[in-house]
């Protein structure tokens, strides 16, 4: 075979290889949905703090169900989603975030917000342990975020109980 062949199959091969890997990171998510299903721990020795629904970002990025921080017994505090559901995306993160009434990821990245860490799922019942350091009362909105791309997916203003 000629050498010219051989070489743009193989870089042909390898474009294609790259391509095809961050059509799938990017794209998967919209079909793909991750289910969770936690239960309350000791729901009983538990109260709620603030509560909030969410609501849609923008056409393509939805989001829908209860984001409530509850107290437990112990004086921990816990971060619940019930009845969640939110569009799935790559790198999605739950954020408090100190600001009121987030419409748009400006809100977001103007005010001073914490992470707690990755999206358990975008669908179902879940669980957010507050780090010992974040006083609830300090904060005005849990989103969920896209930290790779900075993009507002979903968020709830929470109102105190």
């Amino acid at each position: 075979m000629n050498r010219k062949l051989i070489l743009t199959i193989l870089i042909s091969g390898f474009v294609g290889f790259v391509a095809g890997n961050a059509f799938w990171y990017l794209a998967s998510p919209l079909w793909i949905d991750v289910v969770v299903d936690e239960a309350l721990p000791d729901a009983q020795s538990t109260r709620e703090v603030k509560s909030g629904t969410f609501r849609d970002a923008d056409a393509a990025h939805k989001g829908s169900g209860i984001a409530t921080i509850r107290k437990t017994a112990g004086g921990s505090h816990i971060l619940r989603f019930t009845d969640f559901k939110s569009t799935n995306g790559p790198d999605l993160k739950v954020y408090l975030v100190k600001a009121d009434a987030i419409k748009e990821s400006d809100d977001v990245t103007a005010s001073e917000w914490v992470s707690l860490g990755r999206l358990k799922g975008n669908i179902g019942d879940q669980n957010y342990t507050l780090p010992s350091d974040v006083n609830p009362g300090d904060y005005n909105s849990v989103v969920i975020w896209c930290e790779q791309f900075g993009v507002l997916f979903s968020a709830a203003d929470l109102k105190p109980k």
